[in-house]
């Protein structure tokens, strides 16, 4: 493959694996803490917690984009403060691109992680806390395994999802080759070229090949890690 891309290609090609690997695991935490309140809890403000968490997927990626550059910009509201204080700067860097891919891979992944929490019977739940178990203990003990491929299922389609995010991530960090360009800007930018459609064809067939490659590791690994628990 690195005879196949140029330099420039392929570093589009590793930017966006490092942007949807860390996007995917600084999101996970989170994700799961979300799935698990919305499955389990009830408290004020839920429904509004549901659509603030899936937002991204029915806003224009470019309103999400422009929200994270008023929000996280280096005059933005949180982005300011960031930056005097701890020297966190997303704006225009490689870091916001993992911030606008994560947040617009959000939603998918808590929906699948909620899907299998609300698949675990709450009876199993509660009979391990009468025999004396704390909440932690059984979420580990007993919620955990049986949601374990859920989460992995959440966690591939967020990193597959993130993989291919543009319109958020061009309007957030824009466009600039090295630094902030991923897979989809990278095809952008050669199709505005004259000549360059086969230099874009060859990332489309990249990013087809990666995504289709998570699916089938989703599908797989969560089989897998369902037969083993059920085995047990």
């Amino acid at each position: 493959m690195a005879d196949w891309l140029t330099p420039e290609e392929w570093q589009a090609v590793a930017l966006s694996l490092r942007v949807s690997l860390w996007a995917t695991a600084v999101s996970l935490p989170l994700g799961l803490l979300v799935a698990y309140a919305l499955a389990r809890w009830t408290f004020p403000g839920r429904q509004l917690l549901n659509g603030l968490v899936h937002l991204p997927l029915i806003l224009p990626p470019v309103v999400t984009g422009y929200l994270l550059l008023l929000t996280f910009g280096r005059r933005g509201v949180l982005g300011e403060p960031l930056d005097e204080w701890f020297g966190i700067v997303f704006a225009f860097r490689w870091t916001g691109a993992a911030l606008a891919a994560g947040i617009m891979a959000f939603p998918l992944m808590v929906r699948a992680i909620r899907l299998s929490i609300e698949a675990v019977d709450p009876k199993l739940e509660q009979a391990a806390g009468t025999l004396g178990a704390s909440r932690p203990w059984v979420f580990l003990t007993v919620t955990l395994p049986l949601i374990l491929p859920g989460i992995i299922a959440g966690a591939i389609l967020a990193f597959a999802k993130a993989m291919g995010e543009f319109g958020a991530t061009i309007t957030f960090v824009s466009n600039i080759p090295g630094q902030t360009q991923t897979l989809p800007s990278a095809i952008y930018s050669f199709l505005q070229v004259p000549g360059g459609e086969g230099t874009a064809m060859k990332l489309v067939l990249i990013s087809i090949a990666v995504a289709m490659t998570a699916l089938f590791l989703s599908e797989v690994v969560a089989r897998k890690v369902a037969a083993r628990v059920g085995g047990r």
